[in-house]
């Protein structure tokens, strides 16, 4: 049977990891990775239709940087969808 002090160690771990797991969490939903991410989107876009020598490579990258910034922007509200639609199904179905 574990000691006191084992059991303080191991929850001292799973507070540490859920500390993590929360920035992790925070970083993922921020509008700072949102728009850190579009704006390298755009960036690396912008060299790939530059180097493909695609007309207007600043003005057509514009258009995968924004979708990508919906798709952000919905992809919360099909989850809440998707999961209250799950907690109304009975367990056996999935």
């Amino acid at each position: 049977m574990p000691t006191i002090e084992e059991l303080q160690f191991e929850i001292e771990k799973i507070k540490e990891r859920n500390r993590r797991v929360e920035g992790d969490k925070g970083w993922e939903v921020s509008w700072t990775r949102k728009v850190v991410v579009s704006v390298l989107t755009y960036v690396v876009i912008v060299v790939f239709f530059y180097f493909a020598q695609l007309p207007k490579p600043f003005v057509n990258a514009i258009v995968p940087a924004v979708a990508f910034v919906l798709s952000t922007l919905t992809v919360p509200l099909f989850k809440t969808w998707w999961l209250k639609k799950q907690s109304h199904q009975s367990p056996d179905r999935t």
